[in-house]
């Protein structure tokens, strides 16, 4: 059990995996470990009165999953070809389920940790809130989702509303 638990250490020094998800044109990535399932479009149940983020509310096999409209979270518009809420990434977080609405999923890629970057000052403000930080691939920029700012996001908002 030893050496597994040192193949698990090497691996996180070296660098993290992520899947990588798209909001627009912009490319994200959310770490493997965070999530919980990957789901194709789901039925989703409006929750009235709920703020633009909240999406709704969907049945993952039994439980109550909250919906995040990224695209709102972000403040784009919604696409008009029909791309957006294609893909649900469950997220867990301390028991309570969440549903992180991309655009699309693409790969799982292993990015040294050497590659990180803190984030830019030119970042988007929009982008610099929820993120962790960057890498810089070949033709692209992947912004590291701070999938615990988004949630925070959410709370903050409700506190100030109450």
């Amino acid at each position: 059990m030893s050496a597994e638990h040192d193949d698990m250490n090497e691996q996180s020094e070296s660098g993290k995996e992520y899947l990588t998800v798209f909001i627009g044109h912009q490319m994200f990535g959310i770490p493997v470990l965070q999530i919980q399932d990957v789901l194709q479009k789901q039925p989703v149940t409006r929750i009235p009165l709920s703020r633009p983020e909240i999406l709704g509310s969907l049945n993952l096999r039994g439980r109550i999953v909250t919906a995040i409209n990224m695209r709102k979270s972000l403040q784009l518009a919604d696409d008009e070809g029909g791309e957006q809420h294609n893909m649900n990434i469950v997220i867990d977080d301390n028991g309570e389920l969440y549903s992180i609405v991309v655009d699309k999923v693409g790969d799982v890629l292993m990015l040294s940790s050497e590659q990180f970057e803190k984030n830019p000052s030119t970042l988007e403000p929009a982008l610099r809130a929820i993120s962790e930080g960057i890498y810089r691939l070949d033709d692209e920029l992947l912004v590291v989702l701070d999938v615990q700012a988004v949630l925070e996001s959410l709370e903050d908002d409700k506190m100030d509303a109450a």
